[in-house]
């Protein structure tokens, strides 16, 4: 007999050729959260432990064409944006998405843990007006919430506010991750109606590149088997804490999350 093939999420952003970030992350999350991953490479990145050393976009005919050939072809139930690096890119894969019957989870990447810069100042404006209209649930972490909308969050009774500003921009729901603050892991879910404050212990592990990417994606595969927002989320919460909790050395910087964690500890659900 032919197995019925699994929930499928399609992965729009870049690649990270030190494997924790990016594309390469999206798709060892949705692997190991029994997904079917594809991607769309929007650009390439010679990045490792210690940062990203160059960044070259893709042509917009070649995000648009790979996008097409999965979507026409093996369909989605889920996708997720990462790196789109350009206002054209960013328009482009607005455009797409918005022909698309799925949920979106947008991670508005503008930097990388390293402080490197993976958007385009002129983009800022086609991720407010253009690619945030279409998400689901938008998952920014404070940095991203300070570039879109100017608030600044220095304390968990900030992240509200910026829910608030994240939301008079478009996206359904919006995940304000908090992961910057002291004290425990706290981020804010949010459709402006239902609120859900989502907590973890903080653990003392610097090896944490790749957590965005892992989030999201973990969202956007809970999403594709029919979960809610909140179940989603909630979901995607418990998976990453274990991943950072799990996160290992690699390099002479800051090491990856290990996307495989419930394989190395399966007592732990």
């Amino acid at each position: 007999m032919t197995r019925q093939a699994p929930p499928r999420v399609l992965t729009v952003a870049g690649s990270d050729s030190g494997g924790g970030a990016g594309i390469q992350a999206d798709l060892k999350t949705m692997l190991a959260l029994g997904v079917h991953g594809m991607s769309v490479v929007t650009a390439v990145t010679a990045q490792n432990s210690l940062g990203v050393q160059g960044a070259w976009e893709l042509p917009v005919e070649a995000v648009r064409a790979q996008y097409r050939s999965v979507v026409d072809d093996i369909g989605v139930q889920a996708v997720k944006t990462g790196m789109l690096a350009s206002a054209e890119l960013v328009e482009a894969v607005a455009d797409l998405l918005s022909g698309t019957d799925a949920p979106v989870v947008v991670d508005p990447v503008g930097v990388s843990k390293h402080g490197d810069s993976l958007l385009a100042a002129s983009a800022l404006e086609s991720v407010r007006t253009r690619l945030l209209p279409t998400a689901t649930v938008a998952t920014p972490n404070l940095d991203e919430v300070l570039q879109l909308t100017g608030v600044r969050v220095e304390s968990e009774t900030g992240l509200r506010r910026a829910a608030d500003a994240l939301l008079a921009l478009g996206p359904r729901w919006v995940l304000i991750k908090g992961g910057h603050l002291a004290g425990d892991a706290v981020d804010l879910l949010t459709d402006g109606t239902a609120t859900h404050w989502l907590r973890a212990p903080r653990h003392d592990n610097r090896h944490t590149h790749g957590t965005g990417c892992t989030l999201a994606s973990a969202v956007a595969a809970e999403l594709a088997k029919g979960r809610d927002v909140p179940e989603a989320v909630s979901a995607a919460k418990v998976y990453v804490t274990g991943a950072i909790a799990a996160g290992f050395a690699l390099g002479g910087g800051i090491g990856p999350v290990d996307h495989a964690w419930k394989r190395h500890r399966p007592d732990r659900r």
